[in-house]
């Protein structure tokens, strides 16, 4: 009974931490985009515009559910649902701290990476069941992307599993810090096992796994529907894309999804590439701030720190770079980045047999 018990509060903590970022990001996004346009952003809600947010969900679950006439009413209604929970089950296999992790298990990389392609079947349920001519567009390029570029991502990320040789992130997550049990080389040659920090994260384990992270990074973008890839949701052709024609609670959940997705790649890419939970402080000498710095509670500190900053250059960049044509997206996954994935993934090969 009392491992239900334990299971509800993670599911409750999980889906309070979603809502919760979903709030924080959107005010984070507008203040962010205001300061890149050299604007204020929100300012009269709440101190510095605090509460806009809260006053947005207000307004989102007062609004009126509507379902168009020659809506597929089924297929609507449960779309959503299905886009946030993909998205929200993905976090049961993250670690968060040496120890913390809601649901562990030795294939969570794989687990995650199924899981949240069930998003792209979800979008495919809001734009067909809509009936909507716009939404169903929306809808087709976003599979269409998302299926596209998790081949590059999936590259880069087996990159990554070959020098670790596991799925179990925590496991992952370890190797990349004095609690790894066994020896960690920067670039390959200067054994850093005791000095840990960021001299032991992946990114710098090995030169190729610098571009890996890059090629994920950029990946992540497209799986997020984030620009420059924000294709199925282009305003100025398609209205709002696959979410067009939703309203209220429903439409929340789209954004609160979507959100959600940026912190989860993010959070992915920093377990996978930038350290995961340990440290970016090494041990120099006699200061031990490495050992010093690693815990539970430090690890949720660094985690968090790292996978904020992630999201923060994800803002940066949609506000900063125009969207990308079709073709020039495609372009750059199936003549750039794929490429580059595989040949990273081929190198983590034959770097773990001769350098490791």
């Amino acid at each position: 009974m009392n491992y239900y018990f334990t299971y509800f509060i993670a599911a409750i903590g999980l889906f309070s931490f979603s809502a919760f970022f979903a709030l924080f990001g959107v005010y984070a996004e507008r203040k962010i985009s205001a300061f890149i346009q050299d604007r204020l952003g929100p300012t009269e809600t709440g101190k510095y515009g605090t509460l806009q947010t809260l006053a947005d969900i207000l307004k989102m679950l007062q609004k009126e559910l509507i379902i168009p006439a020659a809506a597929d009413k089924w297929l609507f209604m449960l779309a959503p649902a299905v886009i946030f929970i993909a998205v929200y089950l993905g976090f049961a296999a993250l670690p968060w701290a040496p120890g913390l992790i809601p649901s562990k298990t030795n294939i969570g990389l794989y687990y995650i990476f199924a899981i949240i392609s069930i998003e792209t079947l979800g979008i495919l349920m809001a734009g067909w069941g809509s009936n909507n001519k716009y939404s169903i567009l929306g809808a087709m390029r976003s599979a269409a992307q998302i299926i596209s570029y998790e081949i590059p991502a999936g590259f880069a990320i087996i990159s990554v599993v070959m020098i670790a040789q596991t799925l179990d992130l925590q496991v992952i997550s370890a190797q990349q810090g004095i609690l790894a049990t066994e020896k960690i080389k920067f670039a390959g040659f200067w054994d850093v096992s005791q000095i840990g920090g960021l001299f032991s994260w992946n990114v710098f384990r090995a030169p190729h796994l610098l571009i890996a992270f890059v090629i994920y990074f950029i990946a992540s973008l497209a799986e997020s529907n984030r620009a420059p890839f924000d294709i199925p949701e282009a305003e100025s052709e398609l209205v709002a894309g696959f979410h067009t024609e939703f309203t209220g609670i429903r439409f929340a959940l789209v954004f609160l999804a979507e959100y959600s997705m940026m912190f989860l790649v993010s959070m992915i890419a920093v377990i996978l590439f930038l350290g995961a939970w340990n440290t970016p402080l090494p041990n120099i000498a006699g200061f031990k701030l490495a050992t010093w710095t690693t815990g539970v509670a430090w690890g949720i500190l660094w985690v968090v720190l790292k996978t904020l900053a992630l999201v923060a250059v994800q803002m940066w960049i949609r506000w900063t770079l125009p969207r990308l044509r079709v073709d020039q997206l495609m372009n750059l996954c199936w003549k750039v980045l794929t490429p580059l994935a595989f040949a990273c993934m081929l190198i983590s090969g034959v770097w773990r047999l001769w350098l490791m």
